[in-house]
C-alpha cells in the first residue's frame, strides 16, 4: 500500500499511503486527551562546507617537583589516583626543616630584644639631651656636654636603625624557613590524575626534582593541524563540530592559531577548546578526533533538531503543532549541522516541530507544549 512520487522539485510526496492514514486516524486522534509534547523552532542558521582534519585531544598536564630537598618519607598518591587542588601527594623528611624553623625563630627573638634595647638607649640619650636643653642659658649649661649627647643621640638612632634592619631580615628568614617546613608537603595545585610517580620512599630529592606528573584531564583541549591553505577560515571564537571514536558529535571553540608553520606538512596547529556531550568510552589524553574544517563560502539554510524526524518507509516525516494539533508533514533533508539537519523542502522557519513525545502521536491528535524548547 506504499506509494510515493516526487513532486516539484523531487519532493518526495506521500499519496496513497499517508492520505489513507490520515482518514482512518482523525475521529479517534480528536477524541484523546491532549498529549503533553515538547517543541522546538525551525531556524534558519548559517552553514558552510566543511573537510574533516585529523586532530587529537591534548590534556594538560604538569611534572610535580620538590621545592626543598630532603628525604622522601611518604608517598600518598600512586599512578591512576585521582586527585584534588591542594591533596598531600607527598612528604619530604621535616626534621632538618623543623630545626632550620627553630633556629630561624630564635634569630628573630633576638633581633626583636636587641632593637628593644637599641630603643631604650635611644630614648634615655633623648631625654638626657632634653634636660642640657633646658639648661641652655644658666650658668650650669655646657656647650661640651650638649654636643657630646647630641651625638649619642644620633649615635643610638642609627643602632636602633640597624636592629630594625636586622628584625626584618630574622622575620624574613623565619618566614622563607616556614614556607621551607611547609613545602616539604607536596601537594596537587590543581584537580587530575596521577600520570606517572619519580620519586620513591627513602630517596633524597634536590630541589626541583620531579615527584610525579599530574594531568589535569577536566581542562582537555582539541588540537589540530589545520592545512595552511585551509587557515583563513579558522578565526578565534568561532565554534566547530568535532567527531570522536566513537561518532559522537561535540562542538568546541577555536582558541588559538599557532603563527608557526610546519615547513614539510604545510600546516599550522589550531587549538580548540571542546564541549563534550555524553561518550561511549572515557576521554584519553592522545585521543584521536576529527576536527571539521570549514572550506566554503556560509550560506543561509533552514534547519531542524533531528529530535523530530521520524524515519518513515516512505521518507522522513515530522509532527508540525498547528492550533494545537500534531499535524504530519514530509521533509526532505540535507546535510547535518550539529544535532540539527538542513530543511530543504517541507518545513518553514518559525515552524513548531515536536522533538518529545512525537513517537506516540496521532495526526490530528491534540497537544499541549510549553513552548520551543
Amino acid at each position: 500500500m506504499s506509494v510515493w512520487v516526487t513532486g516539484n522539485g523531487g519532493r518526495p510526496a506521500v499519496v496513497a499511503t499517508l492520505l489513507a492514514l490520515i482518514a482512518s486516524w482523525p475521529a479517534s486522534a480528536q477524541d484523546q486527551p491532549p498529549a503533553l509534547v515538547h517543541v522546538d523552532a525551525v531556524i534558519e542558521e548559517p552553514m558552510s562546507q566543511t573537510a574533516p582534519v585529523v586532530g587529537r585531544i591534548v590534556a594538560r598536564e604538569a611534572v610535580i617537583a620538590t621545592q626543598v630537598e630532603g628525604t622522601v618519607s611518604r608517598i600518598h598518591a600512586v599512578i591512576g589516583d585521582r586527585v584534588a587542588r591542594g591533596d598531600l601527594l607527598a612528604e619530604l623528611d621535616p626534621s632538618r626543616l623543623e630545626s632550620d624553623a627553630d633556629l630561624r625563630k630564635a634569630q628573630r627573638d633576638e633581633s626583636e630584644a636587641n632593637l628593644e634595647a637599641s630603643a631604650a638607649s635611644l630614648a634615655s640619650a633623648e631625654q638626657a639631651l632634653e634636660r642640657l636643653r633646658g639648661l641652655r642659658g644658666s650658668a650650669a649649661f655646657s656647650q661640651a656636654r650638649f654636643d657630646e649627647a647630641e651625638q649619642e643621640v644620633r649615635r643610638n638612632r642609627g643602632l636602633v636603625a640597624v636592629a630594625e634592619a636586622r628584625l626584618l631580615q630574622a622575620e624574613a628568614n623565619w618566614a622563607r624557613a616556614l614556607i621551607d617546613l611547609e613545602d616539604s608537603q607536596i601537594r596537587a595545585p590543581f584537580s587530575g590524575v596521577v600520570g606517572d610517580r619519580a620519586a620513591h620512599v627513602g630517596e633524597f630529592l634536590q630541589v626541583g626534582a620531579p615527584v610525579m606528573t599530574l594531568i589535569n584531564d577536566a581542562g582537555l583541549e582539541i588540537e589540530a593541524a589545520v592545512p595552511s591553505s585551509r587557515i583563513g577560515g579558522i578565526r578565534e571564537g568561532i565554534e566547530l563540530t568535532f567527531i570522536l571514536d566513537d561518532e559522537s558529535r561535540h562542538r568546541a571553540l577555536v582558541r588559538a592559531s599557532v603563527p608557526m608553520e610546519n615547513s614539510l606538512t604545510r600546516t599550522r596547529i589550531v587549538r580548540l577548546t571542546p564541549s563534550f556531550t555524553e561518550t561511549a568510552s572515557p576521554l584519553a589524553g592522545n585521543q584521536s578526533a576529527i576536527v571539521l574544517i570549514p572550506v566554503g563560502e556560509v550560506r543561509q539554510v533552514v534547519t531542524v533538531h533531528k529530535d523530530a524526524i521520524l524515519n518513515q518507509p516512505n521518507g522522513s516525516v515530522v509532527y508540525v503543532v498547528i492550533d494545537d494539533q500534531a499535524m504530519i508533514r514530509p521533509v526532505r533533508l540535507g546535510e547535518s549541522v550539529g544535532s540539527r539537519f538542513e530543511v530543504l523542502d517541507g518545513l518553514a522557519p518559525g515552524d513548531l516541530v515536536v522533538v518529545r513525545g512525537n513517537e506516540r502521536l496521532r495526526p490530528g491528535q491534540p497537544v499541549r507544549h510549553n513552548g520551543a524548547s
